[in-house]
């Protein structure tokens, strides 16, 4: 019979797992998605009370940084799809040089059987 792991000693795998498994639940991904959106509303709105000291006109637009901001972010997403594109390497290309490609002798690469 296998000891179980005291809290204390758990591993930092196993608590980084715990403290994301929110993530796993739709309801509470929903509830975080519309909790950004109301805290970005809520910026732009405050764009209304405050005095600007501008260097260009068009910053005078009302939510010109929200929306600035907004397309920026989606220009670099739809930037690195495209440079994806051009710099992806297939999947041996180091192969060739690789330390991993290198025959090891058995006893050197500390296998563990699974228990099943």
């Amino acid at each position: 019979m296998a000891k179980k792991k005291s809290d204390k000693s758990e591993g930092v795998d196993s608590i980084i797992v715990r403290s994301m498994s929110w993530v796993d639940d739709r309801s509470k991904v929903d509830k975080f998605f519309w909790g950004v959106v109301a805290v970005g509303i809520l910026l732009t709105l405050l764009d209304l009370f405050y005095h600007k000291h501008v260097y260009f006109e068009t910053e005078n637009i009302f939510g010109f940084y929200s929306f600035y901001g907004f397309f920026m972010c989606a220009a670099l997403v739809v930037a690195a799809r495209a440079m994806r594109v051009v710099l992806m390497r297939s999947e041996d290309y180091y192969a060739p040089q690789d330390v991993e490609a290198e025959d090891h002798p058995e006893f050197d690469l500390d296998r563990k059987q699974a228990d099943v």
